[in-house]
This record gives C-alpha cells, structure tokens and sequence, in this order.
C-alpha cells in the first residue's frame, strides 16, 4: 500500500478516498475530502513545494472545490480570496504547476502539494514567493 503522504495521485481520486481506484482499502493513514479540517470560510492552506528540491514555492488557500480539482489533474488549483473565485495555477501566465501528489498534515487542517513548476511560482515573477529574510526583526 502506498503511504499516505502520496495516496492522493490521480488515480486514486475518482471515489475521493485514497486509493479506491487501485482496489486499495483506506487505512487509519488516509483522509478523505470531506474529512480535512477547512477553518469557518470553507478554506484550508494549501503550501506548494517542488517535488524534487523541496524547494516552498508559494502558499495559498484551497477550498473543497479547487481540492477536488487539485486532485483529479493534473494541474494546482486555488481560491481567491479577494476575488472569491477559483483560480488555476499558470492558466494565464503559463506558470503551471503540475501536482505530483497531495499530502495531509496529522491535524488535517493543513495540505502539502508536491508539484513540477513551469516557470515562476510568485506573481512578483520570483520563482519562489519565499525569497526574503527576516533578520533580527528587519525584512531584507
């Protein structure tokens, strides 16, 4: 059985548990959507990584919808808040992030989505919306 960390490939979506689709059964290790603690909006953060490097792209908020669509492929989708809509990563810049697999932390309220970015990450145009420091209480 494949660890929980990954169980939320592609395939594994179309009963929204993970790995029903491969005849796998859940285990204690597996969330279900429903199952993942969104706060009072609906919403949970969502903190995008590349799957090879570990680089942290970005962090955003996802909420049931772009969750779903996250998981059926194959690229990252988010929700605007200050639009208040569903946005997919990339659709208009062509920065798309590709999802390798999506993992839960052990609280449920918090979601890692492993990705293969095309292009930059940031709207600032950096790769990496992480690109300052915090030193001794002065950002650089």
């Amino acid at each position: 059985m494949r660890r929980a960390a990954q169980c939320y490939g592609y395939a594994a979506l179309h009963a929204k548990i993970c790995g029903s689709a491969n005849g796998e059964t859940m285990n204690k290790n597996m969330v279900d959507v429903d199952g993942l603690r969104y706060d009072a909006a609906g919403l949970i953060p969502a903190v995008v990584q590349q799957h090879d490097t570990g680089e942290v792209l970005m962090v955003a908020w996802m909420n049931r919808d772009a969750v779903l669509r996250t998981l059926a492929g194959p690229n990252a989708w988010f929700y605007s808040r200050s639009r208040a809509q569903l946005w997919e990563k990339g659709a208009t810049s062509g920065n798309l992030q590709t999802v390798v697999a999506v993992s839960v932390d052990c609280d449920a309220d918090t979601l890692l989505v492993t990705v293969n970015q095309t292009g930059v990450a940031c709207h600032t145009g950096t790769r990496s919306c992480f690109t300052r420091t915090i030193t001794h209480g002065a950002v650089s």
